[in-house]
């Protein structure tokens, strides 16, 4: 298979060669499964800059709802691996590279087998490790990768026999955000006839009695319900979604979409060590916003729409066969495409010039759980990317799981690069490569 102009850089498992291990020769073995969060909320005075808008140019103010990272451990008697996801903007390459190391030797848990995807909050503080990081949130970093590593370590000590399974449902919550204009342009708005995948999966994982102990939760949005003139940190639309799903099988209340930050956060803490944990990812998100957004500060429809999205978790939940029985088995390849950026100019003009940048690093993360494949991709993919996998992918439920181990960038499909918009002209990546190279690069992992 030709991948000119990509290249491609193997790592984790290499399954060619008579010798090299094969993921399926063994058969499944029992599964036991742990989960636990950590709550990541800085302190109410830290005054952290918030990532995701470039117009913000102060730190948080206040804080509205507590901000987690949530792990979920499997282990099938020969391998383990963890779902991780945090209430964050991305999880930078430097980042990824130090979570997974620690996690590898601390916890014996191979990268290739850990996700560790970003929910894409706009309402949370930046993670940071670069040289030009302010050092009040380059400590924040470091003490969110020390909370990972603890969620994980917490997850991997509750490990106990289970059960899994996974089932789908939808929810009206999406939009294709790439407007036309009318005049050949292209803008941020609603496109209510532009692709768009209203597909909520769940992964349950319960114990032998039947209780939940967690779920994986993936639905393509970005949490961005609350606007660029928001000045509290939030988990967004995906918070209050695990915060719904947890309290309904805790027994607990739900909070009111009236309810002030106090009774918010008293509620969110009131899930115990105990109760289950629902782990909220984003999929193929890069051109998906919210059906709506909020004004200024006003939390109300971030509650309502965690509520729509948590019932049809809920929903999709009650219905999932689970079975004791696992085969857990990861790779990882790292892709390479050309770059680009945007010659500086206005945001609104009659033509764009682009030049050649340094080539953008795109890591693909397969998780098979059996025959469910979870397909990490480190940026925001659009739609069709990920609809384009599920078709040809032999694996009927394949998972995207974007902004997951590191950050890429936006990454459009081929087609819509001439459309220029906010995202073609803020990604890294030449036309030509990435499409290609995600889907023929899932797909050859798929078949060693």
């Amino acid at each position: 298979m030709q991948r000119s102009p990509c290249s491609v850089i193997l790592i984790g498992i290499l399954l060619f060669g008579p010798t090299a291990p094969r993921l399926w020769a063994a058969g499944a073995g029992s599964l036991r499964a742990g989960a636990a969060r950590v709550d990541i909320t800085p302190p109410g005075d830290a005054a952290l800059p918030m990532n995701g808008y470039a117009g913000r140019t102060q730190g948080f103010r206040a804080i509205h709802d507590p901000v987690y990272v949530r792990a979920i451990v499997l282990d099938d008697g020969a391998t383990q691996a963890a779902l991780v996801a945090w209430e964050s903007l991305n999880v930078p390459d430097a980042v990824w590279a130090e979570v997974s190391a620690r996690v590898a030797t601390d916890l014996k848990i191979r990268p290739e087998n850990l996700l560790l995807a970003a929910v894409h909050d706009h309402a949370a503080p930046t993670l940071d490790l670069s040289d030009q990081a302010p050092p009040a949130t380059a400590a924040y970093t470091r003490k969110v990768e020390d909370d990972a590593v603890e969620a994980i370590r917490r997850a991997q000590s509750r490990l106990q026999p289970a059960r899994f399974g996974i089932g789908s449902g939808t929810a009206y919550l999406n939009i294709n955000r790439r407007e036309s204009t009318g005049d050949g342009g292209w803008a941020l708005g609603f496109n209510e006839h532009g692709p768009s995948d209203k597909t909520v999966t769940v992964l349950r994982f319960d114990d032998m009695a039947g209780k939940p102990i967690a779920f994986y939760i993936n639905y393509p949005v970005h949490a961005v319900v609350m606007g660029p003139q928001n000045y509290q940190v939030s988990g967004d639309l995906a918070g209050a979604t695990s915060r719904f799903v947890e309290q309904h099988y805790q027994g607990k209340d739900h909070p009111r979409s009236d309810a002030g930050p106090r009774m918010q956060m008293r509620a969110a803490d009131a899930v115990g060590e105990d109760g289950a944990v629902a782990v909220w990812t984003s999929g193929a998100a890069g051109d998906q916003n919210p059906v709506s957004s909020a004004s200024g500060e006003d939390f109300t429809l971030v509650d309502a729409l965690g509520k729509i999205l948590g019932e049809e978790v809920v929903r999709v939940s009650a219905g999932i066969k689970t079975a004791p029985e696992v085969k857990i088995a990861g790779v990882q390849e790292v892709v390479t495409c050309p770059g680009r950026r945007v010659e500086p100019g206005s945001s609104q003009r009659a033509g764009y010039r682009f030049s050649d940048t340094a080539p953008v690093n795109i890591r693909l993360s397969l998780l098979m759980l059996d025959r469910i494949a979870l397909a990490g991709v480190s940026g925001e993919v659009f739609t069709l990317i990920a609809q384009r996998l599920q078709a040809e992918s032999p694996f009927r439920q394949t998972v995207m799981v974007t902004h997951a181990n590191g950050s890429s960038g936006y990454i459009p499909n081929d087609a819509a690069f001439p459309q220029i918009s906010y995202e073609i002209t803020t990604s890294h990546l030449k036309p030509g490569c990435a499409e290609d190279a995600i889907v023929n690069g899932f797909l050859d992992l798929m078949r060693r």
